[in-house]
């Protein structure tokens, strides 16, 4: 019988230690704070702006919300990711995707402190994952919250054959390097993957981030796979519905339902996230 990996949980568990956390780090007088960039008045993006703002403070994150308009530079965005580099009281900085195209997502990304990169997009970060060495550096929130996952349903990956379908700096290639470092056999596939139905035959773990539905079925996957569905897609009748066909549980033992299932790590992982920089920011001055 699969059994259905309750993400809404373990977030909840994720941020009640956070919030232990924080009110640690306020005895001593120490507030995190998140900065949250928002460009443009995409909707989806506004929803996401304001569900991580309403996480922050109720765990007592100090989290601003800086809206910019739609039409704002390059250069304008740098001053201000520049400024937020700068302010002692930021220890987290997020500057939500997408933005619009007359800015080089890249650059923006690079342009903030690796110390302060709460999302690990950072070059020096992704450096950092892929050596192995994360444990002192931020890494991406959503396969950080996948392997918690993990962690906590006991699924050890370490031999495994493990499957990312999906090859984008915000899911697949992270998720590649810490299942990697976790001892699996990973393989990344993607758009020019010709053998995507002999791999997903044979891989014990399976992670999806397409962003299409239905994109993998039942009859492509090996009996007994632990299946993780990144993806989140609204259909024509407003339903949402996940990159894994509903009918994959006869051949799953483990599933991560959509909703419910990745999602809430992404902002529980955001918020461990910004507290372990919090708590790295005031070691160096002390040890200043």
């Amino acid at each position: 019988m699969t059994v259905k990996i309750d993400g809404k949980a373990i977030a909840t568990k994720v941020k009640a230690e956070v919030a232990v956390e924080v009110e640690k780090l306020m005895d001593l007088g120490v507030t995190p704070g998140l900065a949250v960039v928002l460009v443009g008045e995409d909707p989806a993006s506004q929803i996401y702006v304001r569900n991580k703002q309403r996480a922050a403070e109720k765990l007592g994150i100090d989290s601003q919300t800086i809206n910019m308009p739609a039409d704002t530079t390059e250069a304008t965005l740098l001053a201000k990711i520049a400024e937020l580099n700068a302010d002692p009281a930021i220890d987290a900085i997020l500057v939500q995707s997408p933005v619009p195209a007359q800015i080089n997502e890249s650059r923006i990304q690079e342009a903030i402190l690796p110390s302060k990169d709460v999302d690990g997009f950072h070059a020096y970060n992704i450096g950092a994952l892929f050596a192995n060495k994360h444990q002192y550096y931020p890494v991406a929130n959503t396969p950080r919250g996948i392997m918690t996952l993990l962690a906590e349903y006991d699924i050890d990956v370490a031999g495994k054959q493990a499957l990312v379908i999906g090859r984008s700096i915000l899911v697949g290639r992270p998720m590649m390097a810490m299942l990697n470092n976790a001892n699996a056999t990973v393989t990344l596939a993607h758009r020019f993957t010709q053998n995507l139905d002999d791999l997903l035959a044979t891989a014990d773990i399976v992670v999806v981030a397409v962003g299409i539905p239905n994109f993998v079925q039942p009859d492509n996957l090996k009996k007994g796979a632990v299946v993780i569905d990144v993806g989140i897609n609204r259909m024509d009748d407003g339903s949402l519905v996940g990159d894994v066909a509903e009918d994959v549980h006869e051949q799953t033992s483990y599933i991560t339902p959509v909703p419910g299932g990745v999602g809430p790590m992404t902002i529980a992982t955001l918020m461990q996230t910004t507290v372990e920089l919090a708590k790295s920011h005031m070691k160096i001055e002390n040890e200043g």
